[in-house]
């Protein structure tokens, strides 16, 4: 009876909603309650209805992407396009002077190949290991984060480039029309812009010896206004009748080397010169009856999640069993989720630290960190009654919260997994005058001195030590599942570090936990990371019997404001679905064969 009565209300809810205008929709959505919308926004289309599927970032890429279908478009193509119009309407994140990672899976019939693309800045040819250092050998606080010296050579552009090369199919300078027209027109600013905006117009206020010109840009951000760009339009322009070739020699080139040099930064002409993107090998591994296809070095992300989820699928039968003694004992099932997280979370880190860098200039041992016997090892070391010492967690013997990260899938089954980045909220408080875009703050993602913590509290070694035209380490990690050689799962988040987290317990719930798409990604997400010691970090919120076991067993709790924004596509038994995470300003959508194009 009570399930009866469940299914009415949600029926009648249904009824309200398609009955309403789209402000009145939105209203009934904030009113009801939490677990209704989880149960209720689910959106689940049988693949004969299925025509593409995305979870974006923000309404404007959103558009973008249905536009990119109704023309016929691919899932690169989509991409390609939104990549663009992200770096007009999400400033924040959203670049041409960042980089970033491309997980896909293309091929002709069902069956699809996997790939990866590498557009991660890389260092200055002058980017030296001491460059951070002072006479004393001490970091100098944030010269790695603000201004000039920060900033590795862009690569967006170029990745966007060589994946529209490789399989897009819609002209280039078409993709690009769209954000051309959006930050030549204006767009209306959303209120968490604004308020993003005016914190890093103060922290970064007293962080430089240089003037920046952020506050002359980005002043008008303003909620409800139109925002206009009108040098970004142009410099987009130019990229879309030159293609790649006028950023990186032409004469947005010239204006990013001319002013760098003016004032001390360390990127030159050559330097642009000479930025390629990669295609390198995903990280993939067997998990249950999923192939899971993620982002290799120099990522640190998709190590991090095989490991995770081997080593959980190793340790389920003694988790299962310790989530049944904990009944029995009362205590809540998050408490004992969370302390079994962050006993899995210390030993990627510790191997994270260690072995991770640029594999250009670092043998990481790919192989050997996600091999069955070496994850089975490490797995028995869990402690599921007490925290392991963190002084005894070793590496095994052999990021910014503000990046960005969308998923789409097209009506071919073709998928994109992409994130990228500019670091922190708007890099490096630089903008490239007479262009209009935002420069990257990625070089602080560097060990800049081996053994000491960046802004975000990650820990590294001389793996990912500065070096002339290196890598730095990242944590995005755009991720697919594959079973069958088909595509099941699109997904990745932005946040620095608790990407790995946020990408791992958000495929521990879809497969194990048994919840929908929407219900995976809203769900409460937890966060350790070896160091600081014993701390566990959680959003949006935990309950208190929940916080009081994990304080008994000696954990620190603290709450972030921010713990990812994962963007998911997943086909469950029933056909796909799409979640755009509650702690972002996304948009996700199946679309049907008869589904209208939003304008």
């Amino acid at each position: 009876m009570l399930l009866k009565n469940k299914l009415f209300s949600i029926r009648r809810y249904f009824l309200l909603v398609a009955l309403c205008s789209a402000s009145a929709q939105a209203q009934i959505l904030q009113a009801v309650p939490s677990q209704l919308q989880a149960d209720v926004a689910v959106q689940t289309i049988q693949t004969a209805q299925f025509n593409g599927a995305y979870a974006m970032p923000d309404e404007f890429s959103a558009q973008v992407v249905e536009t990119v279908f109704a023309k016929g478009g691919n899932a690169i193509d989509a991409a390609v396009a939104a990549g663009f119009m992200l770096a007009v309407t999400f400033p924040e994140a959203g670049n041409l002077g960042g980089g970033g990672f491309m997980t896909l899976a293309f091929g002709s019939g069902e069956v699809k190949q996997a790939a990866f693309l590498d557009y991660r800045e890389m260092a200055p040819k002058a980017a030296l290991s001491d460059l951070y250092l002072d006479d004393k050998g001490e970091v100098i606080p944030y010269k790695s984060l603000v201004g000039y010296a920060a900033s590795g050579v862009p690569g967006t552009v170029m990745g966007l480039w060589q994946a529209h090369q490789k399989f897009g199919t819609l002209p280039w300078a078409e993709l690009l029309q769209p954000a051309i027209d959006k930050a030549s027109h204006g767009f209306v600013v959303p209120d968490a812009l604004e308020k993003s905006a005016q914190w890093y117009q103060n922290w970064v206020a007293d962080k430089s010896v240089q003037p920046l010109n952020f506050s002359q840009y980005f002043s008008g951000l303003q909620s409800g206004k139109v925002f206009k760009q009108t040098q970004l339009a142009s410099t987009l322009t130019r990229i879309a009748k030159q293609g790649a070739v006028e950023f990186y020699q032409g004469k947005t080139a010239q204006l990013l080397a001319a002013q760098y040099q003016k004032n001390g930064g360390l990127i030159t002409q050559d330097d642009l010169n000479n930025y390629q993107a990669k295609w390198r090998t995903p990280v993939k591994v067997d998990w249950f009856a999923q192939q899971i296809v993620s982002a290799p070095p120099p990522s640190s992300g998709g190590i991090a999640i095989a490991q995770l989820l081997k080593m959980y699928q190793f340790l389920e039968p003694q988790y299962r069993a310790a989530l049944a003694d904990a009944e029995l004992a009362g205590v809540p099932k998050q408490a004992v989720q969370a302390h079994f997280y962050a006993e899995l979370a210390k030993r990627v880190f510790a191997d994270r630290a260690k072995h991770l860098g640029d594999s250009d200039f670092y043998p990481v041992p790919v192989a050997s960190l996600i091999e069955n016997r070496y994850l089975r090892e490490r797995a028995e070391q869990v402690n599921f009654q007490a925290i392991s010492s963190t002084e005894n967690i070793q590496p095994g013997k052999f990021e910014s919260p503000e990046t960005t990260h969308f998923s789409i899938i097209d009506p071919y089954g073709n998928a994109v997994a992409n994130t990228y980045t500019l670091n922190m909220p708007f890099g490096n408080g630089v903008v490239i005058e007479g262009a209009g875009f935002l420069m990257n703050n990625e070089m602080d993602d560097f060990s800049t001195k081996p053994g000491v913590a960046n802004l975000f509290g990650v820990v590294g070694g001389s793996a990912n030590q500065v070096a002339p035209q290196k890598r730095m380490l990242s944590s995005m990690s755009p991720t697919l599942v594959l079973q069958d050689g088909k595509v099941q799962t699109v997904l990745g988040s932005p946040g620095g570090s608790t990407i790995i987290s946020s990408v791992f317990q958000t495929l521990i719930n879809l497969y194990r936990e048994e919840m929908n798409a929407q219900q995976a990604v809203n769900a409460p997400r937890v966060h350790h990371q070896l160091l600081p010691k014993d701390v566990i970090v959680y959003h949006p919120e935990l309950a208190d019997d929940v916080k009081q076991e994990l304080s008994l067993l000696g954990y620190q709790l603290k709450r972030h404001n921010y713990l990812g924004d994962v963007q998911l596509l997943w086909h469950s038994e029933d056909g796909w679905q799409a979640a755009a995470d509650m702690r972002g300003r996304g948009v996700a959508k199946v679309l049907t064969k008869n589904a209208a194009i939003l304008r």
